[in-house]
Order: structure tokens, then sequence, then C-alpha cells
């Protein structure tokens, strides 16, 4: 149902044909206070109102951080927030959640009348519809910015923004707008068999969970909204952290002019550079099947080499059982996180990143950068916008268990100059392109390009370098 016509060419929030909508105020140099404008009388100073929309209301995963961060980066620029979420035990306390809908979890065990329930929820929530109606008219948002709302809220919010005449920016942090399964990959690897709503494959495949029953829900829930075209119908400006992304969604039959490319950001000043090359690798992340972590393992035991793994998931009793087969020198070090997590990247020699799935833009890449350590990483989604052979790191095959192998090996023998050299470079480079400061611009042109009145956007320090 989307339209198929090529339209113009993204360059994010720098498209000119953006800024004449609603009145934007063109490029930000970033002085005075974003989060303030005059109000219409003249001179007395309103704050402007920011609903951010997500499933989960804590740090779950990058998605749900990104959501916090950048609700927490309005805040600091004068924003008031208001949240829209899911009950879970998990939540961070908030005076929005009398607002949020019921949980819902797959594979939870549930009565079948609630498993009925439940189910038609997932497909189109008039519980979730209720709910945000009362919090628009309590809070009165000036925008809402969406992040990951599939299964839980349901799609079925943004008709209520949009005839509340309330600005939708979403924020893709996967491909769920396109595949059901939101990763375009099952059992049988990367698949696009959907494309063109060929949404009985998921079913086919049991591409959730390997369920029939939760693959049959999904299928159905896309192919609904599919049907009443509710993302393109009824959000303003779908935002891509990665170029990939992008042009993945227009193959799939996506306008062009819906998306703005705004790539993530991390505050290199909040990260101590440790530009001296330890003697091991590191992965830092999901335990899963999609990382690529068990190519990882195999090909550290082919090389030789040092490897330490920080995390947990599904697949950690499989790897620790290769490890052991193999003799290879495989760390297991569990979740870790903060000045721990910190330590460990910058004792490392390099962070590997061998992932099996079309990666977005990983916050994981731009954090080794921020820490001085260059970056191994597969040639596939978007890590190669991150990674850049001999400038940021180095690039093999996904799922090439020799390639990475070899990669591991001639690493370990460069000179540890030539490594810190890398290193320096990717800090640089996520200090000036991936910086909190370009983010700020990026967003506020978009929101201001959506009718959003900001008179003086606010003071933001550069990233150190």
């Amino acid at each position: 149902r989307h339209d198929r016509r090529v339209g113009r060419e993204p360059s994010g929030i720098h498209d000119p044909s953006v800024r004449q909508r609603g009145g934007g105020h063109g490029r930000y140099h970033l002085r005075g206070v974003a989060g303030e404008v005059e109000n219409q009388a003249g001179g007395a100073m309103t704050t402007r109102r920011l609903l951010s929309i997500n499933s989960y209301h804590y740090r779950r995963g990058g998605a749900d951080a990104v959501y916090l961060d950048h609700a927490a980066l309005m805040e600091s620029l004068g924003w008031k927030n208001a949240f829209f979420a899911m009950h879970y035990p998990q939540n961070d306390p908030t005076e929005w959640s009398r607002y949020f809908i019921d949980e819902i979890q797959f594979g939870h065990d549930y009565s079948l009348g609630q498993k009925i329930v439940k189910a038609s929820k997932v497909i189109y929530s008039f519980e979730a519809q209720r709910k945000l109606r009362h919090l628009i008219a309590d809070f009165q948002p000036d925008i809402a910015h969406i992040h990951n709302i599939y299964h839980h809220q349901s799609p079925s919010i943004l008709p209520v923004l949009k005839r509340a005449g309330i600005p939708s920016v979403m924020t893709a942090h996967d491909l769920k707008i396109a595949c059901p399964n939101n990763k375009m990959l099952n059992r049988t690897g990367i698949c696009e068999r959907c494309k063109g709503g060929r949404f009985h494959e998921v079913i086919r495949y049991r591409c959730v969970q390997d369920s029939l029953a939760a693959s049959t829900i999904v299928a159905a829930e896309s192919t609904l909204h599919r049907w009443l075209d509710s993302y393109a119908r009824n959000l303003d400006r779908i935002i891509v952290p990665s170029r990939f992304y992008l042009e993945k969604f227009v193959q799939w039959g996506w306008r062009r002019d819906l998306f703005a490319y705004v790539p993530n950001y991390v505050d290199a000043s909040g990260f101590a550079p440790a530009y001296r090359p330890g003697d091991y690798f590191l992965f830092f992340g999901r335990l899963a099947e999609e990382k690529g972590v068990a190519t990882l393992v195999e090909a550290a035991a082919r090389s030789g080499v040092r490897l330490k793994l920080a995390g947990t998931g599904p697949l950690d009793t499989d790897l620790k059982a290769i490890a052991a087969r193999s003799g290879a020198d495989i760390e297991f070090l569990g979740f870790r996180t903060g000045p721990g997590l910190h330590a460990l990247v910058g004792g490392s020699r390099a962070v590997v990143l061998p992932s099996e799935w079309y990666e977005n833009a990983p916050i994981s890449v731009l954090e080794a950068f921020a820490l001085g350590k260059p970056v191994i990483g597969a040639d596939i989604g978007g890590i190669p916008e991150l990674v850049r052979p001999g400038e940021t790191g180095w690039l093999f095959k996904s799922g090439d268990v020799d390639g990475l192998s070899a990669a591991l090996q001639t690493v370990r023998g460069l000179p540890d100059a030539e490594i810190e050299g890398l290193g320096r470079q990717a800090r640089t480079l996520v200090a000036h392109d991936f910086s909190r400061r370009r983010y700020v611009e990026s967003i506020l042109e978009i929101y201001s390009a959506l009718g959003v009145r900001i008179a003086q956007p606010a003071a933001v320090q550069p990233s150190a370098t």
C-alpha cells in the first residue's frame, strides 16, 4: 500500500524541503533555551512538551536506552517530558505510570481467556487508544516521539495522535515497520520473504520465537496495519540511525521522503579513552544467535587469540561448551556495565562485533570508539558505515569463521602504534560526527519543521576529543 514513487534524496535534517513545513527555523547554532518559546501573546515563556512512547520504561535493551536518554537530553534543554509505556515489574518509577497499559508478554503463563484478550491487544489495542487519549488531554504535548510500540501499545495508537493534531516522529530501531519479526532473520538466516506483504511467510517459518501461535498473531498484526497503512498515513517522520535501514525500507516500497537520517550519538566527554592496546579481544553484548558470537568463539579457537565475552543470553551454555571442547582461551564474564565495562574495553586490543543480522547503527561501536578502541566488524547492515577499514577498524564477511579468524590473527600481529593510531581516529570520528551536539541539532530541526515553535535552541557543549 506504500507509495513506490522515488522521492527526493535523503539528507537527514538538511533537506530544505523539510524546513518549509510547519514554519521551521532553518539551521541551528545552539544558543539560548530550546525548550522555551514566547507564547502568542508575546513576552511570557512557554515550556515545550515532549511525549515519549515506548513499550518498556527501563533499560531493557538498546532501543529502551535511547528512549530514556533522548527524553533526559530534551529535559536538559528545558523541555517537559511525559511517558506512555506498558506496566512492567522492572520499570523505572514515574508519575506517568497511571496512564500505562497492562502488561503483555509472549510466552507468559496466562489463562486461555487472558491469552485471547492479550492477543487481540497485540493486533489492535483499544485500551492503549483510550489511555493515550487521557494522557494527551492532561499533558497536551507539542510533539510525540515514538520508539518501539509493536506487540504492546500497537500501531493502533498512531491515529489517536494524528486526530489530536500532534506531530509524530518515530525512531526505527529495527526493521519492524517492514518485517513482522523486526529483524529480517529467522532460523534459515537472513530472510526477506515477506517483501510485498507476504506475511503468511511468518507463519510458515514460525519466525516469532519459533512459535506457531506467536507467529500467527504477529502476522495478523502486520497484515492489518499494512491494510490500514498505520505507519505511513499517521507518522510525520521516521528517523533512521543508519543509511542502510533507509535504503532497505525504500527497497521494500516505503516513500523516501518519509525518512530522515539521524545517526545515534554518544557523549565522548563521558568516556576516558585508553589508546594503549591490550592483549585480548572483547565482545560485549547479548549472547544470541543473531550477534554471531558462535562464529566468534570458533574463530578465536582457530586463531589462538585471547577472547573475553561480556554479556549473557540464550547461547551462554552452548558457547561455554564449544569453548571447553576447543580448548580456546575464552573468558566468560557475564553481564557488565558502567565503569567495569569501560575498563574491559580500555584494556582490550580491539572490540569485535561479529553480527549475522542487519544491524542498524550499534551504540556499542560508538562506545568502543569513544574509549579509543578500533573495532573488527562484520560487513552487514549499518556496521560498515561506522567501521571503516584502515581508519577505525577492520571488516570481515559476516558469518565467515575463516575470515574472522584471519582478521583476529592480523590485528594480534600489528604493531601497537598502528592499533593506537586507529583508536585515536575512531575517537575523533565519534566526537565530531556522532556527537551530542549534532544529534540535538538534527532532532530540533525535525521538530521545528513539523510545527513545534522553537525560538532559541539550547546551549550544547561540544564533545571532548
